[in-house]
């Protein structure tokens, strides 16, 4: 049984970070992209960031560049979304999903691009 199993959510101030990580089970994610996605209560679901199968590349959504950072570590088969500067409008729903192509060469921001989504952990911020 695959499985993303995020975790690192919680209530934190506006200004604040936090760490989310997000771990695979059932097969190795070693050669897919892997994403992150979040949803605001009312919104669609959005593109955060994604990490390339080779960790040399991410994209981020305009909204979170220059404070959200993404990492893995295929070796734990655990991807992360490093979150800095936390502000009000980043309150939301965070998933990891697992692009359904391997050895996709660019990373896609299409919800409907990733196949394995994890089950989320809320991240509030408070003012």
């Amino acid at each position: 049984q695959v499985q993303l199993v995020e975790s690192g959510g919680g209530l934190v101030q506006a200004g604040d970070s936090l760490k989310l990580s997000c771990a695979a089970s059932g097969r190795t994610f070693t050669a897919y992209n892997m994403g992150w996605f979040r949803q605001a209560s009312g919104k669609e679901r959005e593109f955060v960031g994604a990490i390339s199968w080779r960790a040399g590349r991410t994209s981020c959504a305009d909204s979170v560049k220059g404070r959200f950072t993404m990492s893995r570590d295929n070796a734990k088969n655990t991807v992360y979304l490093q979150m800095n500067s936390l502000k009000l409008e980043d309150t939301a729903v965070y998933f990891c999903a697992a692009d359904q192509v391997p050895y996709r060469s660019v990373i896609t921001t299409r919800r409907d691009d990733y196949n394995y989504w994890g089950q989320g952990t809320q991240v509030t911020v408070s003012s």
